[in-house]
């Protein structure tokens, strides 16, 4: 898997030395509906085709983008993006967690309904590295309201580090080893996609393994059940939304994945000790 990720980003590496446009997004206008807004950085590259987004411009709000091949969108923590995979397209995608590196590679025919080619692999990284300086750097440009040249010298040194990052030799990757990336991969997926409609039976899927073994991992590799771990990042999410955003609750609940708000207001309240009214009043 790393080879195919390795031989994208070298491709992209070797066709240019800078980008036709770059787009950052903002977390100044409330995000749309099924927004993606994640508490760690992201980077999409367009390989091919034509990948439509909603972003913020900090002159016209919400603002509709077309991101060619040669393009770039950088997406500092929590601030958000919206695609909608009208077009023909494939799109790469670096998710630069706390703890892993997580690299997507998916595309789109115009008019289906779903992915036809979906390939996702993570690497798991340290904090102290040179990454955290240009993430950083990247997070503060992004504020700023002159970008050029640095936001290329910087995208540039982010591409060329996670490949670095991907191509470091690995004679032998132990089972252990593999293991590791595969939670770590589906920790960084359920972090993106929180606010959808997932469960055991469609992430085993996505990651072509058993729902069992799916459990089993979270079992033997993380500090809660898979089904725990859901929950914690949608009201770890609800909690953000509750202090930054003035959605009414029951929108709270839809945005975090809980289709039913009742529902929403007893999790909430069994894992934090307050209802999601006291947690916002409490908080301001």
């Amino acid at each position: 898997m790393t080879v195919v990720f390795n031989s994208v980003l070298e491709a992209l590496l070797s066709e240019r030395e800078s980008f036709n446009q770059i787009w950052f997004a903002g977390d100044k206008v409330t995000p749309p509906k099924f927004s993606y807004q994640v508490n760690f950085p992201r980077l999409e590259l367009v390989v091919s085709g034509e990948y439509l987004n909603q972003i913020e411009d900090p002159d016209l709000g919400i603002t509709e983008i077309k991101v060619m091949a040669g393009d770039a969108l950088y997406i500092p923590p929590n601030c958000w993006n919206k695609p909608s995979w009208d077009e023909d397209c494939s799109v790469l995608s670096l998710l630069f967690g706390r703890r892993q590196v997580g690299f997507s590679l998916v595309s789109k025919h115009r008019g289906d309904s779903g992915f036809y080619d979906v390939q996702k692999y993570s690497i798991q990284t340290r904090t102290g590295h040179a990454i955290d300086n240009i993430l950083e750097a990247l997070n503060a440009l992004a504020r700023e309201p002159k970008k050029k040249p640095m936001d290329e010298h910087l995208l540039l040194a982010l591409l060329s580090y996670s490949n670095a990052m991907l191509g470091e030799p690995n004679d032998v990757i132990s089972p252990k080893k593999r293991s590791e990336d595969l939670y770590q991969g589906i920790c960084i997926y359920i972090q993106e996609n929180f606010h959808r409609n997932i469960d055991r039976t469609n992430i085993a899927n996505r990651f072509n393994i058993s729902p069992n073994h799916l459990s089993r991992m979270f079992r033997q590799q993380g500090h809660m059940t898979l089904a725990d771990y859901i929950t914690w990042v949608r009201i770890e999410r609800a909690k953000f939304m509750l202090k930054k955003y003035t959605f009414r609750l029951t929108e709270v609940a839809t945005r975090c994945g809980f289709q039913d708000v009742n529902y929403f207001y007893r999790v909430f309240k069994n894992k934090t000790t307050y209802t999601p009214s006291d947690y916002r009043t409490m908080i301001k």
